[in-house]
């Protein structure tokens, strides 16, 4: 299980070795892509709170990246966190998101991008229920349900 000192030694000495590397051009995402997923996974957007559908969905299943398909969470995982944002306690492996140091918007922060292709899924933050204490707050567009 991840803990926050796992998070911040990702997001200062390296980031683990994903399963497999995604690489495509700007205008190869573009093109594969809808407009909206394009700004919140390739442009770093964020989704209005409370906007996507999957934020007070609870069933069984598991989210990958809405970019490359690669596992990202599962459903047992996911909690109401208030925040507006779907929100999981950790990620389906370890090596599924890299962590990011993010000092935009004059905060600190730890940004959560997809390991394999580097979408931008949202941050993650040690303010969640034990006992990992880690909430995931991804954007509801980034992630596609991958299975039940």
């Amino acid at each position: 299980m991840l803990k926050w000192r796992d998070i911040l030694r990702f997001s200062n000495e390296g980031n683990p070795m994903p399963s497999r590397r995604v690489e495509k051009t700007a205008a190869q995402w573009q093109s594969q892509l809808p407009e909206e997923v394009y700004y919140i996974t390739r442009n770093k957007g964020t989704e209005r709170p409370f906007s996507g559908g999957s934020c007070t969905l609870f069933e069984p299943g598991k989210y990958g990246c809405a970019c490359c398909d690669n596992l990202l969470f599962d459903a047992q995982e996911k909690f109401d966190s208030g925040s507006g944002w779907p929100s999981f306690t950790q990620p389906a492996t370890e090596n599924a998101i890299a962590y990011i140091g993010d000092d935009s918007h004059a905060m600190q922060r730890i940004e959560i991008v997809c390991n394999v292709c580097d979408a931008h899924l949202g941050h993650v933050f040690p303010d969640g229920p034990k006992p990992s204490g880690l909430r995931y707050c991804v954007n509801a567009l980034s992630m596609v349900k991958v299975s039940d």
